[in-house]
């Protein structure tokens, strides 16, 4: 991956990529609290303040910067997403975004929330 398509991911507002994980995740049958839940998990933050993110149209770099809490189980997150071993990412923002995209594709995917939530 390079830096100049990093840097234009980091910019990109949170509230213009959340619609599409909520689309690919109810295309396959499962809710946008799922979405939530995992998002939540993945950086510390309550719903609330989620909202308040998406409202504000907060850009994705920003986003994981100010995440309470990275999970301390993200190690556990692994396998490929856009082409690229999760666990291998060297950027650690852009190894952040991708643990969430995995995520949203094991949701998809139908994993169970447990195993997604690395339980």
């Amino acid at each position: 991956m390079n830096n100049a398509n990093n840097a234009r991911v980091y910019k990109m507002s949170f509230a213009g990529v959340y619609p599409h994980y909520i689309q690919k995740a109810e295309k396959k049958g499962r809710t946008k609290e799922e979405v939530d839940t995992i998002i939540c998990w993945l950086t510390g933050y309550d719903l609330k303040t989620l909202q308040h993110h998406l409202d504000s149209r907060t850009n994705i770099e920003t986003l994981f910067a100010q995440a309470p809490q990275i999970n301390p189980n993200v190690s556990k997150i692994t396998g490929v997403i856009c082409g690229y071993r999760v666990e291998e990412i060297e950027d650690p923002l852009m190894q952040k975004v991708r643990y969430l995209d995995k995520l949203i594709d094991e949701l998809a995917k139908g994993k169970t929330m447990d195993k997604i939530l690395r339980k």
